[in-house]
């Protein structure tokens, strides 16, 4: 039987005195891999920043494991979050370790210092994106692809239900990108429930089984090959979109409308 994670029900939303979603309604299975995509201001970050909690709705219902997820408690252990690369202080005096490290001090609380335990789960997560290595290296260092494997071993460290990632690959070079969807393709098959918010329609039609078209309202929600029509693309971007496929990564093309064209 299916088990909703998230439940999104006529949420509207303002961010920086803007209203970013206008009567969004979603939901997301147990074991679902969903991207939710659309152009720059479309709403995206604030959706997520509604399930984590950090944002309050203006109107409509939220629901994260069954409750409000400012209500989550001690209990926020079960979402991992996995933010852009560029949104990291890297001046700040850290090796990949410590920053792992850090993910499990939600569940250690106040005053109490990482165990045995928590040291054994920080080694296994970065063994697990493959940076073991690398402990030991100062986080500024590291390149931007490193550091998002990094993040990602942070968020997995407490060993979530639910993780949620922020344009995880923006600024990160394209074999570095690949190899971190891999890494969250085999995650997802070991039953991790994901959600990507993503601009790049075309490189996550590949990886996901659910997508979500945000343009502040919600466009369309479904599976890759059924909603990421040309009309789709149309309704998010306001003008003509075609996904094309070249080699192993599909495309997008945008066309102006012929009023627009210079």
């Amino acid at each position: 039987m299916n088990e909703a994670i998230i439940e999104l029900a006529k949420v509207s939303a303002a961010y920086n005195g803007e209203l970013a979603l206008q009567e969004v309604s979603l939901t997301v299975q147990r074991g679902e891999f969903l991207a939710i995509v659309g152009p720059n201001g479309s709403g995206k970050t604030t959706l997520l920043k509604v399930v984590l909690g950090l944002l309050r709705p203006l109107a409509g219902r939220v629901r994260v494991f069954g409750r409000p997820p400012w209500q989550l408690g001690t209990e926020r252990w079960r979402i991992g979050y996995v933010p852009q690369v560029h949104q990291a202080d890297l001046r700040f005096p850290v090796n990949a370790y410590q920053t792992v490290l850090m993910g499990r001090y939600g569940q250690l609380g106040l005053f109490h210092r990482p165990g045995p335990r928590d040291r054994a789960a920080a080694e296994q997560a970065l063994e697990r994106v493959a940076l073991s290595e690398l402990a030991q290296h100062p986080i500024g260092k590291l390149s931007g692809g490193q550091r998002q494997r990094v993040y990602l071993a942070r968020a997995l460290v407490a060993q979530p239900e639910l993780l949620l990632l922020d344009e995880p690959t923006t600024g990160v070079d394209p074999g570095a990108s690949e190899s971190f969807y891999e890494l969250l393709s085999s995650l997802h098959a070991e039953g991790l429930t994901i959600v990507l918010i993503s601009h790049d329609v075309g490189v996550v039609a590949q990886q996901v089984d659910q997508v979500a078209c945000l343009n502040r309202r919600l466009i369309v929600h479904g599976r890759p090959q059924e909603v990421l029509s040309s009309e789709a693309l149309a309704q998010m971007y306001g003008c003509e979109a075609v996904l094309f496929l070249h080699g192993r990564v599909p495309h997008i093309v945008v066309e102006r409308p012929e009023e627009n064209r210079s």
